[in-house]
């Protein structure tokens, strides 16, 4: 079995203060420099599903909590004479539910590796505002969400493979938390440092994570210091990205 940890909300922190305004292109190229070239970078079709270019409210960068839907073999319908809601209640209570929610802390990201060959809205916008309000900066998925037009309005950050509809009842099964997944053809283990922006989605490993960021931020700040000097030349007014 690959082992897991999982971490407090202050290491979690602590970790993340060396993240901030690191993009996705920054961390590749510190993934590059500890030796792990082409690792970590997640499908290119799961994309963010709205975008704020004035706020960049879209990115995120926060810690993995990983969680694991896979199809159920259960009944998709309630017996002859059973009120559809009572069932739909019961599956969400028995087999398909959010255990993982009592985890959620300042800084998480809730990564969730899910059916994505049906057409399943496990993510919505009335449990991503639960989720917020424990401290979930964001979600990364493999399949799909519903609800996407007001989950925008919310500005909570979604990262997902396609639009979804349909709920979770008959359709598929809690089967972990907080174990590995893989998420767009890469691992993902609780703690692991998980980075979104418009590029795409980047995972670092949580013992390779301070490396990274280090060298992510030389980077970074060589191509801040590069750019401002051409804003400033073409006569460009100077956006956060530079300054």
């Amino acid at each position: 079995f690959i082992e897991t940890n999982w971490y407090t909300e202050e290491e979690d922190l602590k970790l993340l203060a060396l993240y901030e305004n690191l993009r996705v292109a920054d961390v590749s190229d510190g993934m590059d420099m500890v030796g792990l070239p082409d690792q970590g970078l997640v499908d290119p079709e799961i994309h963010p599903s709205w975008v704020n270019y004035e706020s960049l409210s879209h990115i995120i960068r926060g810690i993995a909590l990983t969680v694991r839907y896979v199809p159920t073999m259960k009944a998709d319908r309630p017996d002859p004479g059973r009120e559809f809601t009572e069932w739909e209640g019961s599956f969400y209570g028995t087999y398909s539910s959010e255990a993982f929610i009592p985890l959620i802390h300042k800084g998480v990201i809730i990564v969730i590796d899910d059916v994505e060959e049906k057409d399943i809205g496990s993510i919505g916008s009335n449990n991503v505002l639960t989720w917020k309000a424990r401290g979930a900066l964001g979600v990364v998925t493999d399949a799909s969400s519903r609800d996407t037009d007001e989950v925008a309005i919310e500005e909570f950050p979604l990262y997902l493979r396609e639009k979804g509809r349909g709920i979770r009842p008959g359709r598929n099964e809690l089967e972990s938390v907080n174990r590995p997944i893989s998420i767009g053809g890469v691992l993902v283990c609780p703690g692991d440092v998980v980075v979104a922006d418009g590029d795409g989605v980047i995972v670092v490993p949580r013992r390779v994570a301070v490396e990274v960021a280090k060298h992510a931020q030389t980077v970074l700040d060589k191509d801040k210091a590069g750019r401002k000097g051409l804003y400033e030349k073409l006569g460009m007014p100077l956006d956060k990205t530079v300054k």
